[in-house]
């Protein structure tokens, strides 16, 4: 490759192409982040901060997934809120039997025994000889009656049972176990609304971080492309001077190698921002081939970002420590655990049942009975039932039951003291962000016009090439500091505002993989030492990885 010429994407970068004009417009542009430059033919999707929202809304896994606690915890209110109500069962069943060991009795037998008579009729002019031959007789004869009635009109041995029925039981008294089965319940169900809200909260500020961390990358894209740019005008002015003899060697390779050095630097920026919007794209649950146009401004910081936001901005963020959405759920098991220590204290406790039992039963023959063939069976039952021995079963479970208590009383004073750690953290960070914000005003402005005069006098001579070179990275500190301080107070004050509904612990998540790395890496061919502070607000570049 020439040293005069770099060609880098579709852009070619040559020494006679000025940058101050490009850098001045990157000083005044309002901040629009935009995709990755679009190939010919490829479709580009502009999403704002409420289209993300609502995007990433309708197919989170998380919001789905407390939506389906929401509606367990509705099953077991209703579970337990029917133990009130008289629990009513029908039934209906049809037995037929092949084979019974009631079948044959009491049926007549017709191939032995004493012949049948029909009936017996006292002859008194027979003399008392033949009376009482025949009355022996009519005694000895079966006559085809059963002495022992048809069983099977009663179901033994019948060939066809038909059973309908009706069952009540109703609880009448069971030692408090009932009610605290409900308020139960109905914490668990408080409990999952409550997390239901949190899922909300911290779906928006996931979503806020990934887009403000795409728009972000993209500035810092631009950045060091504004960057590279002006390396190469050096270049191109020093290549020349060389060509002419106003320039030393020495000065030609110090700026070949500046130039140099920044090439990985835009290399590195364009993976992070590729990185960034894929975060984004699986947020959003988005095919990972399309292209986004992200329009919500980053250096608007005066009014909400979006729409989905600009009521919660308006109103005072709430920062009481018992209406964190954490510390409201730990109280909700808190009831919850002693409601369970109730219950299995109520074991011990006599209860008390009332059942009754209707049933309709024949037994036909052959075929379907007629409603005449069917008996009535009708019963009503009182119980009740006493605990006497149950091998420590019981005591088992009040044990199991009072631990659970002990520990949710626990992670309830636990929760409470990690959520006022938490709000004063995030608003320690809000504060930060919003000095560091107002400490970068002016000072691109001021860093640009440091440089276009350095340039100037680069190019007529009177200055050093260290002079240029610092006054570049000066310049590009202050436009990265700027842009990770707008990403910063914008996340923050997401955040503050969501507060009260953020699940514990979400002011402590890990940077973001834009965020978390030096918002500016010099090239380091200037062996010139690097200031730690400027004057004008302009900080140290290992400073900007700070995220809230």
């Amino acid at each position: 490759m020439p040293d005069h010429d770099f060609v880098f994407g579709s852009t070619r970068r040559c020494g006679a192409v000025p940058a101050l004009a490009a850098l001045l417009t990157l000083g005044t542009l309002p901040v629009v982040a935009r995709a990755q430059v679009a190939a010919a033919g490829d479709s580009v999707q502009t999403i704002t901060l409420d289209d993300a929202f609502r995007l990433a809304e309708a197919s989170s896994p998380d919001i789905a997934i407390a939506s389906a606690g929401i509606t367990r915890a509705q099953g077991q209110q209703k579970k337990a809120r029917s133990q009130y109500f008289p629990q009513l069962y029908g039934s209906a069943s049809y037995t037929r039997t092949l084979r019974s060991q009631f079948q044959g009795l009491g049926k007549s037998d017709t191939t032995s025994g004493p012949a049948q008579c029909s009936s017996f009729v006292p002859d008194t002019t027979l003399p008392i000889a033949d009376r009482v031959r025949l009355l022996e007789q009519a005694l000895g004869c079966s006559g085809g009656q059963n002495i022992f009635g048809d069983f099977s009109q009663v179901g033994f041995g019948a060939a066809n049972q038909y059973n309908l029925g009706l069952s009540l039981t109703e609880n009448l008294f069971a030692g408090g176990r009932i009610r605290a089965q409900n308020r139960q319940a109905a914490a668990g169900r408080a409990s999952a609304d409550i997390g239901l809200t949190a899922a909300h909260a911290q779906l928006l500020l996931d979503v806020t971080q990934a887009y403000y961390d795409a728009i972000l990358s993209d500035r810092l894209v631009t950045i060091a492309e504004a960057t590279l740019s002006q390396a190469d005008t050096t270049l191109a002015q020093t290549r020349l001077a060389r060509q002419v003899g106003n320039q030393p060697e020495f000065d030609l390779l110090r700026a070949q190698v500046t130039r140099d050095n920044q090439v990985p630097v835009v290399i590195q920026r364009r993976a992070d921002r590729d990185l960034a919007y894929l975060r984004l794209k699986q947020r959003l649950n988005m095919p990972l081939d399309v292209r986004l146009d992200l329009t919500t401004s980053l250096d608007d910081t005066t009014s909400a970002p979006s729409a989905r936001l600009a009521s919660l901005f308006t109103s005072a963020p709430d920062t009481v420590t018992a209406d964190r959405a954490p510390v409201r759920q730990a109280a909700q098991n808190l009831i919850a655990q002693q409601n369970a220590v109730t219950v299995a204290r109520a074991q011990r406790i006599p209860t008390l049942t009332l059942s009754s039992a209707y049933g309709r039963v024949a037994f036909p023959p052959n075929g379907v009975p007629d409603w005449a063939q069917f008996r009535t069976n009708w019963t009503i039952t009182g119980a009740i039932q006493v605990p006497l021995f149950t091998g420590g079963s019981i005591r088992g479970d009040e044990l199991v039951a009072e631990g659970n208590a002990r520990e949710a009383e626990a992670r309830l004073k636990q929760t409470r003291d990690m959520a006022g750690i938490e709000s004063r953290d995030a608003y320690a960070r809000l504060n930060s962000a919003r000095a560091q914000f107002a400490a970068s005003t002016g000072t691109v402005e001021q860093a640009v016009k440091a440089y276009s005069i350095a340039e100037v006098r680069y190019h007529e001579g009177i200055s050093t090439q260290t002079e240029l070179s610092d006054s570049r990275i000066l310049l590009q500190q202050a436009q990265a500091n700027r842009a990770q301080a707008s990403r910063d107070l914008q996340v923050a004050r997401v955040r503050v505002a969501l507060l009260r509904d953020l699940p514990l612990a979400s002011s402590t998540q890990m940077p973001s993989a834009v965020a978390s790395q030096s918002a500016v890496q010099p090239a380091p061919a200037t062996p010139a030492p690097q200031p730690q502070t400027q004057t004008g607000g302009v900080v140290n570049a290992s400073q900007t990885g700070v995220t809230p």
